[in-house]
C-alpha cells in the first residue's frame, strides 16, 4: 500500500499536465478585478464629468440672462438636460443655491444635500436666488449605484444608508444688475 502510494506521488510530481490551469485559476479573478474596476472607475469619472458640464453649461446660461427668475425645477430639468447620460437624473440629483458672503469669504461649506433614497419624503433644500450683485454658489450632488457593488472599486466607494455613491458638482455666478 505504501509503495503504490510512493509511485503515485512521484507520478503526480513528475506530471506537468494542468500548470496553466492553475496559473489561470490564480490569476483570472485578479484580471476580472482589475477590469471591473476600470469599468466602474471609467463609468464614475463620466458620470462626475457629465454632471459638471451640464452645471457649468447651465450656470453659464444663467449668467447671460436666459431666464429672468431662475426656479429649482427649471434649472434641475436644464442640468439634466445638458448632463445626458445620468439615469433617472430627475430622480437622482439634488440641488442646493445659496449666498456666499463676500464680506468674510465665507464659502457654505455645511451641506453636500444629496437625495436620501432611503426617506419618504425630501426635505426642502436652500434655494434662494438672492439679490443683486451677490454671489450665489449652486450644488448638484447625483447618487448612483455602483455597477459591481461587491468588487473592486465598487466594494470600495464611500456608500450613503441606500448603497448609492455620491457626485458633487459645484459652481457659482454672480447676480447681475
Amino acid at each position: 500500500m505504501i509503495r503504490a502510494l510512493q509511485s503515485f506521488l512521484r507520478r503526480f510530481r513528475a506530471a506537468d499536465a494542468g500548470t496553466a490551469t492553475v496559473e489561470f485559476v490564480i490569476l483570472f479573478p485578479v484580471f476580472m478585478i482589475l477590469m471591473v474596476s476600470g469599468v466602474e472607475a471609467g463609468m464614475l469619472m463620466t458620470r462626475q464629468m457629465m454632471l459638471e458640464r451640464g452645471l457649468d453649461i447651465t450656470m453659464r446660461s444663467i449668467r447671460l440672462g436666459a431666464w429672468a427668475a431662475p426656479t429649482h425645477d427649471i434649472v434641475k430639468e436644464e442640468i439634466c438636460r445638458r448632463a445626458m447620460i445620468i439615469p433617472n437624473c430627475m430622480d437622482v440629483v439634488q440641488l442646493e443655491l445659496r449666498e456666499v458672503d463676500t464680506l468674510a469669504w465665507n464659502v457654505p461649506l455645511e451641506g453636500n444635500h444629496c437625495v436620501d433614497r432611503t426617506a419618504e419624503i425630501e426635505p426642502v433644500i436652500a434655494f434662494t436666488s438672492g439679490a443683486r450683485n451677490q454671489l450665489m454658489m449652486v450644488r448638484a450632488c447625483a447618487v448612483f449605484d455602483p455597477m459591481f457593488p461587491a468588487t473592486g472599486l465598487g466594494l470600495h466607494l464611500p456608500k450613503d444608508a441606500s448603497g448609492g455613491y455620491r457626485l458633487i458638482a459645484t459652481s457659482g455666478f454672480v447676480n447681475e444688475p
